[in-house]
């Protein structure tokens, strides 16, 4: 088991996106060390230049006559590469391009990231032209300094704006450079003019000469008063009118020498946490201690009554981890976890049908007889209307009433069947009142429905420029209006209604939305189909977007055993996400994401980048029926902890009853969508309330996520759209294998047969062996009934005990024979295994 999960770990593992080239390494040695040779050589021929340029002036236009030898050190191809580069291009500066090429050959041959060299060339270059614009200034003395380039660009310049405007230009060129390429600000020159100010005020106040009038300008320093001691001893100095200004002097240093040492005391004693700073303490110029914190105060030496403080601000210091990140974005870019799979198209809209009958047709007369009917029959129980308006939708049209003073709303809302009866319409459905408006809503059928197909949703700007986790497009709500909603904040889904009412349609059109979103490697979908005709035409795209168990042959799970593992391996990835999330100190799997991506998590670390799983399951009361307890634990786990992690539940059932989906479940589904029931319980139970039972079918829902219920028509992807989308996918380029939940061994183990290997065994193989040698009796219920399990783990429990020899062979309906007579018995039996 450890040894799959490893193997799983290591092929998600990520590392950093580092440039690849189409050479080898043995082709990059040879080209890098050609590079650095040709550097080498432009080096000496634009050296040797100024010693013998003049003179090779003659055999320039003599390349090819082999009689003419010219001076230059790499003879006449020196010469004619020196004078192109040097004398007709951009004088000294031209060097430049000689290092710039000797480091390109350094960086190819020892494999160094490319982006950071391109930079190197950019800038260098930019250089080049600068230094050969600068010299373009002493080119009338010597040619060679700025070239041909720099002087008729100087020239130019100077033909515009003067010899000034130009230097000015360079300066604002050098001062771009500096800010772009170093990260240069003002602040940094302020820093450099207060620092040097700062400098020379202290070689001026220890080297300068000591005046009685410059008593403030004396630091408070232990080593300086000990000086004035000594000096004081020296001169044989006292305290009299003979030298009245050295006393004071050296009286008011050793009076400030006192003054710190008991202020030092104060801050030093813990018992005093406040210290009251006086202002001829702001009188040292001591500087700030060099720690973390974010003010230094620089006091400036003034008279005690005349003392200003400067306070500077300090850049949050970034930690060794961070420069690391930042040095490796700035090099190869943030981490693109699409860079396997670079190529990868999303699916064109051609693939998605367009019909002829999508655009709302407004039928005058049926607005006018529906909304005749409805005044009539209210007006019949004397319910008066003020005013009525119509919101034409695809398959119904909502009528806003504003009644009458006086009338109560629960009235209205009991002619439901009365006004459904006068409209002969298929069922209508009262709001009453509309959240946020003053009015009674009556939604009545339209005669002529509207299909709203997959392709206008996902054409829908709305969709197209969502910028949501796990973007999902429903249908159109009654305004006609494309609803689109995240999966991510849902967090999980419940989906429920009747046989036949569009349940597995709804679920194609979330698949579809998020296979047009969303790359291979940001999502993956783990589909359960006990149907086992449902889902299976996404097949074809296993290896893009789905995944699976280690041992599994198919990704799609049918058989019931395989989803109760699979529902653990869940679990598992998600206790194994948490833990990385908590290493990360991180909150949620977009912050994971986006710090794996800034490159501020290390792969070797067990780090990598974690797509969202999103587990969709078909007909869930099928499970609960087979599976039961083994299927509701990790569901209700998954539901209750899944969210910040980026695993989401869409769980489709007919009738989401408690006996089918326990409250605890039930709970951590806020967004449920009812399709079409048959009664108002049915409405209640999934809903909460009223109104799934008055819906008409064939796609028509009702969506909530725990406060209003809007009604939507359900966008229809038809089972030929859905083929074509796969086949596309699945024609591309793809991942070598589905993604790989963690390994879990289940109950009844993988294999069949009885266990020989020690290290295959149940956790609870030594506890379950001590409970049947007690009992000396051996049988799967009695483990059930001591231990807990199910019948499937007390099976494979006894048949590892038989292949142990502690209980016999199967008898048919009698218990098993115990082998081992007693517990002394058992341990020594268990010993020898182990040796």
């Amino acid at each position: 088991m450890a040894k799959k999960k490893t193997k799983t770990k290591d092929r998600k593992t990520s590392t950093f996106n580092k440039p690849s080239f189409t050479l080898t390494s043995q082709q990059k040695l040879i080209y890098g060390s050609l590079l650095m040779i040709l550097g080498v050589l432009l080096f000496i021929a634009f050296l040797s230049f100024f010693f013998t340029g003049k003179a090779d002036q003659s055999t320039l236009g003599a390349l090819g006559t082999r009689d003419i030898e010219a001076q230059n050190w790499l003879n006449k191809l020196g010469a004619w590469v020196s004078d192109l580069f040097i004398l007709k291009g951009f004088g000294v500066a031209s060097f430049i391009f000689a290092g710039l090429s000797f480091l390109s050959g350094i960086y190819i041959a020892l494999d160094i990231n490319k982006a950071k060299l391109r930079s190197h060339w950019i800038w260098g270059t930019l250089i080049v032209l600068w230094c050969s614009i600068l010299f373009g200034f002493f080119t009338h003395k010597y040619d060679a300094l700025g070239g041909t380039v720099g002087f008729e660009m100087n020239s130019f310049f100077q033909d515009y704006i003067g010899k000034i405007g130009t230097a000015l230009l360079l300066l604002f060129g050098l001062i771009t450079y500096l800010a772009l390429r170093f990260n240069v600000t003002g602040q940094t020159f302020i820093k450099l003019f207060k620092s040097a100010k700062k400098d020379l005020k202290t070689e001026f106040a220890i080297d300068g000469p000591i005046l009685a009038t410059d008593t403030a300008a004396i630091p408070v320093d232990n080593n300086l008063s000990e000086e004035a001691e000594d000096m004081k001893s020296n001169f044989n100095l006292e305290e009299d009118e003979t030298s009245p200004s050295i006393a004071a002097l050296l009286n008011h240093t050793k009076k400030e020498k006192e003054e710190a040492i008991e202020i030092e005391e104060n801050v030093a004693n813990p018992q005093d946490t406040e210290v009251e700073l006086e202002p001829k303490i702001l009188k040292e110029p001591q500087t700030a201690p060099k720690n973390n914190s974010e003010l230094q105060v620089e006091v400036n030496n003034a008279p005690e009554e005349n003392f200003e403080i400067e306070i500077e601000q300090v850049e949050e210091e970034v930690s060794e981890h961070d420069n690391l990140a930042n040095k490796l974005v700035a090099d190869f870019g943030q981490f693109d976890p699409t860079l396997e799979l670079s190529k990868y198209q999303f699916p064109p809209l051609d693939l998605l049908k367009k019909y002829d009958s999508e655009g709302i047709t407004i039928n005058q007369e049926e607005l006018e007889e529906n909304k005749n009917r409805i005044v009539e029959t209210l007006s019949n129980y004397k319910i008066g209307i003020s005013s009525i308006k119509a919101t034409i939708g695809p398959t119904v049209t909502l009528y806003e009433i504003v009644p009458e003073a006086g009338v109560r709303i629960s009235k209205i809302k009991n002619l439901e069947d009365d006004i459904a009866l006068s409209l002969s319409a298929l069922g209508i459905r009262i709001i009453a009142p509309i959240p946020g408006k003053g009015t009674i809503g009556i939604e009545v059928p339209n005669k002529s429905s509207t299909i709203v197909s997959m392709r206008s949703v996902i054409a829908s700007q709305k969709f197209q420029k969502s910028d949501m986790e796990l973007p999902i497009a429903f249908g159109k709500n009654i305004s006609n209006e494309t609803m689109v909603v995240d999966l991510a904040k849902m967090p999980h889904l419940l989906m429920a209604g009747a046989t036949g009412q569009g349940k597995s349609v709804g679920l194609n059109a979330v698949l579809t939305s998020l296979l047009y979103k969303k790359h291979p490697a940001e999502v993956k979908f783990v589909l359960v189909d006990p149907k086992k005709v449902e889902l299976t035409l996404f097949n074809k795209i296993e290896r893009h977007y789905l995944a699976k168990l280690p041992d599994s042959e198919e990704a799609i799970i049918t058989d019931n055993t395989k989803v109760i593992n699979t529902l653990n391996s869940l679990c598992i990835e998600m206790d194994n996400r948490y833990e990385m999330l908590k290493n990360a100190m991180c909150r949620n799997i977009k912050e994971y994401n986006e710090k794996f991506k800034a490159r501020k998590l290390n792969p070797n670390d067990g780090h990598q980048f974690l797509p969202y799983i999103v587990l969709v399951v078909d007909e869930f009361a099928d499970l609960i029926m087979t599976a039961g307890k083994e299927v509701e634990t990790p569901i209700a786990r998954l539901a209750q902890l899944a969210r910040a992690i980026g695993i989401h539940l869409i769980i489709a059932t007919q009738r989401p009853s408690v006996n089918v989906i326990t409250g605890i479940i039930k709970a951590n589904f806020p967004a449920r969508i009812a399709f079409r029931v048959t009664s108002k319980i049915d409405s209640r139970t999934i809903l909460d309330g009223p109104g799934a039972d008055q819906l008409i079918g064939r796609g028509d829902m009702l969506y909530t996520q725990g406060n209003d219920i809007i009604r939507i028509q359900c966008a229809f992807v038809d089972t030929p759209e859905v083929e074509k989308i796969t086949e596309f996918i699945g024609g591309q380029k793809a991942y070598p294998d589905a993604y790989l939940l963690p390994e879990y061994v289940g109950e009844d183990g993988n294999g069949t047969g009885i266990d020989i290997d020690i290290s295959e065994r149940d956790a609870l193989f030594r506890e379950a062996a001590e409970i049947i040698v007690t009992a000396q009796q051996g049988s799967a219920s009695l483990l059930q009934r001591k231990l807990k399990l199910g019948y499937n783990r007390a099976g494979r429990l006894i048949d590892q005990l038989e292949a142990a020899g502690i209980v016999g062979g199967f008898e048919g309906s009698k218990a098993r024979q115990v082998l081992v007579p007693d517990l002394t018995a058992l341990d020594q039996l268990l010993e020898n295994e182990n040796i």
